[in-house]
């Protein structure tokens, strides 16, 4: 008789060999929603969900990177969630300087290079010190990128881009004529992601279907996998069912495909 966790181990490889390898998403983002209601539905305060979130985040990570994937970007904390009460936004601040402490060993052991995506000017000084000691420590890292998106919020990010391609026009270092998508893209944040700027495919947990500010330039031609799961209950067999998905995808980019 197998046990609960060798049932469970042999389904996850189950689901990881129906994968085509050939065809694994090159950037995956994720929305990782529901860190809340499932402390909440476990009557515990809502910072249980986001330290259990934060740990899902290193099981991902690691299956990811296994898979062979780019770019990881996480949706940690955006230019709304300022709004939540002080003291879960101070928690919340907490998490990175927590988890990179722990976990940038492992990702230096996977090859994993840590990058930030979002306005770190905002940021409490210790969790910017933390952030950039990870990106530090990381740098000659070629594996995956781990790519947070950190106090970012997608409108703020286009309309930056739109004010610094402004500046360079007034001061003739770019002529209006030659501004098109893929010019206006380099002014994105995520240019530093290059080749993998856009997302393949883009997941979101807890089971809403919106893209609350993310990625909004990024995502215009991805795939888009909606899962009732909440964040904290997301499995390397979650991801690997939203990856198998994407495979069975058309993706036509507006064209047809035989």
């Amino acid at each position: 008789m197998f046990s609960n966790k060798e049932k469970k181990n042999s389904q996850e490889q189950l689901e990881k060999e129906a994968l085509d390898p050939q065809r694994i998403p090159n950037h995956i983002a994720v929305i990782m929603d529901g860190n809340g209601r499932w402390a909440q539905k476990r009557h515990l305060p809502r910072v249980v969900g986001h330290k259990q979130g934060m740990e899902v985040v290193e099981v991902i990570t690691k299956a990811a990177s296994n898979l062979g994937v780019k770019v990881l970007t996480l949706y940690a904390f955006s230019t709304e969630n300022w709004k939540r009460p002080v003291d879960e936004v101070n928690y919340l601040m907490d998490l990175p300087v927590k988890f990179f402490n722990r976990f940038v060993p492992e990702l230096i052991s996977h090859n994993v290079q840590v990058n930030v995506m979002g306005d770190e000017s905002k940021l409490p000084k210790k969790t910017q010190v933390a952030v950039h000691n990870a990106i530090e420590q990381t740098k000659s890292c070629d594996g995956m990128i781990l790519n947070f998106a950190l106090n970012y919020g997608s409108r703020t990010e286009i309309v930056e881009a739109t004010k610094k391609i402004a500046r360079d026009v007034k001061d003739e270092q770019l002529d209006e004529s030659q501004i098109n998508d893929e010019i206006f893209a380099k002014y994105l944040m995520s240019e530093q992601l290059h080749p993998y700027n856009d997302p393949d495919l883009l997941i979101r947990t807890s089971g809403e279907q919106r893209i609350s500010n993310f990625l909004l330039w990024q995502i215009a031609y991805s795939e888009l996998v909606f899962t009732e799961v909440y964040w904290p209950d997301y499995k390397p067999q979650n991801l690997y069912e939203d990856i198998l998905k994407f495979q069975q995808r058309n993706r036509r980019f507006g064209g047809i495909k035989a």
